[in-house]
């Protein structure tokens, strides 16, 4: 059997007396893109938060490569994140002061890479997702999918093993969330990343490799492990 690339076992998490996990077991193979749904509130986000080492887990674990990131400091998981784990939110969260060059170029510039050939990497994953043109405007001057390209950009320009995707195309038009998830999913099939996609779109979900449900922050054993292509 397959070791996964990425797991939680009996995750755990709670907002005060109000329960978000409640011993959920996920896992991910090395690039199989898997999608999470269920109704609004039911913990997908949290459990996204969790796999990625951004939100610490009250009980359970999360392994990464057959490592519990739950024992690695905070600047550990940071790490991780600027260079084998990319995440890519709702609203795409660029830096409104940069231009779409130097947001993309940031997790390299973080990472110790110099100017310009973090910049020529910039480049290169904006003309991959159809955006060069984009390469010297700030944000304020892009459509919603043009933002979130150059947030896809910016997760994948480290080539990360995971790509951890919250409700990717949940602020746009229905159009331009089609366009941007197609070039999701063929830069991430091209890499052969793995995907954890945090959906509650049935169309979204249908890119997927696999589909898992919570309900109530655990998982719902009627859609565990159904296949959605």
């Amino acid at each position: 059997m397959t070791v996964p690339l990425l797991s939680g076992t009996g995750m755990t998490k709670n907002y005060g007396v109000t329960p978000a996990l409640r011993g959920v077991d996920v896992a991910i193979a090395p690039g199989e893109i898997v999608a999470v749904t269920g109704p609004s509130g039911c913990g997908k986000s949290t459990l996204l938060h969790c796999l990625a080492g951004i939100m610490p887990l009250d009980r359970g674990t999360v392994v990464y490569r057959e490592q519990d990131i739950g024992l690695w400091s905070e600047a550990g998981r940071s790490r991780l994140r600027r260079t084998e784990f990319g995440v890519l939110f709702q609203f795409g969260q660029l830096v409104p002061e940069l231009t779409a060059a130097e947001n993309v170029a940031l997790p390299l510039l973080l990472g110790g890479t110099g100017r310009r050939p973090a910049r020529a990497a910039a480049l290169s994953w904006l003309d991959r997702l159809g955006v060069a043109d984009m390469a010297d405007k700030q944000p304020g001057a892009m459509s919603g999918g043009q933002q979130q390209r150059c947030a896809v950009a910016r997760a994948m320009i480290t080539e990360p093993r995971v790509l951890f995707a919250d409700e990717p195309t949940g602020a746009l038009d229905q159009l331009s969330g089609e366009q941007v998830l197609a070039a999701i999913i063929n830069t991430v099939r091209d890499h052969g990343t793995a995907v954890m996609l945090v959906t509650h779109e049935a169309t979204v979900a249908a890119y997927a490799d696999r589909e898992i449900v919570l309900r109530d922050g655990a998982v719902d054993p009627t859609g565990l492990g159904v296949g959605v292509r």
